[in-house]
């Protein structure tokens, strides 16, 4: 896991893994909603990041000294706010918005990468690419229902979750910069940036957990750590073209667990939307691919 040696690729496994890591991550947002309905936020978003940093760090153990030295840790710091800014906003959306809404408006995060290279990265876009971008936002318009934002029924649930997805672009962005650092670096770095900071108010937000809520706190670090653990598995075997699109495969799981769990079922304004949003995040995928081939 931690030699530098990449396995041979084999693609079946590559998204055999993907697809895992999706369930892990979807798992972690019906935890933490689950558990929102009992304990504060400070205490939920501290557990998700101070159980993942020890499950991170049993993993790297015998290569942590190594793994904990960053070439870019500047880059690898503003890269932890960037992370930990995104879970905050989409926990504070998600205690107000069912899972598959939730799920839906942050596959908004690629189409946002894509808008916010333009500003960060100086990349050229094309017409077709810019069209891809306005479909996407059509369709989070779509999900979440503007004309409906009156009086006391304004949707700060949604809001909080498009600030969640815009913070999640800005997040992969610099994901790019730190692509010098050995992957596992990056996640005990964001894992142990978000533990210290969230340590720091906990005492303040404390609500002692009976035994359930610890299995939910603890779950939630270990669902998130595993999922990143697939994830790197993951893009070792196969190329990012291959394994990104099954990423869309979350809205399964988030229908699943939130039909499950809270009985609801996604609206039809929420597949329309979803449909827009996956159709154009696959649209502005292929032809970056395209772009890429031709330099």
């Amino acid at each position: 896991m931690t030699s530098g040696h990449a396995p041979p690729e084999n693609r079946s496994l590559a998204i055999a893994f993907m697809l895992a890591t999706l369930f892990c991550f979807v798992s972690l947002d019906a935890i933490v909603k689950y558990a929102l309905e009992t304990y504060p936020l400070v205490q939920v978003t501290w557990a998700r990041f101070f159980f993942a940093t020890v499950f991170s760090v049993l993993l790297c153990l015998k290569d942590l000294p190594r793994l904990f030295t960053s070439k870019v840790p500047g880059m690898q710091a503003i890269r932890s706010i960037a992370l930990m800014a995104t879970t905050v906003l989409f926990n504070l959306g998600i205690m107000r918005e069912p899972l598959a809404t939730a799920t839906t408006i942050m596959f908004l995060s690629p189409i946002v990468v894509t808008l916010l290279s333009i500003v960060v990265l100086n990349e050229l876009v094309g017409v077709r690419r810019w069209i891809g971008i306005l479909v996407g936002f059509c369709g989070a318009v779509i999900v979440v229902k503007p004309w409906e934002m009156t009086g006391s029924g304004f949707n700060v649930g949604a809001l909080f979750l498009l600030a969640a997805a815009f913070c999640n672009g800005a997040y992969q962005i610099i994901t790019r910069k730190v692509r010098a650092d050995n992957p596992l670096t990056s996640l005990l770095f964001t894992a142990a940036a978000g533990a210290v900071f969230s340590s720091l108010i906990l005492p303040w937000h404390w609500q002692w957990p009976d035994a359930s809520g610890w299995v939910l706190l603890v779950g939630s670090g270990f669902a998130g750590a595993l999922g990143h653990y697939f994830l790197i598995e993951a893009m070792r075997r196969a190329p990012a073209s291959v394994v990104a699109p099954f990423s869309y495969s979350s809205l399964i799981w988030a229908t699943m667990f939130g039909y499950i769990i809270w009985d609801e079922l996604p609206t039809a304004n929420v597949w329309i939307g979803a449909a827009l949003i996956i159709a154009a995040g696959l649209y502005i995928f292929v032809r970056e691919r395209v772009k890429n081939a031709e330099r």
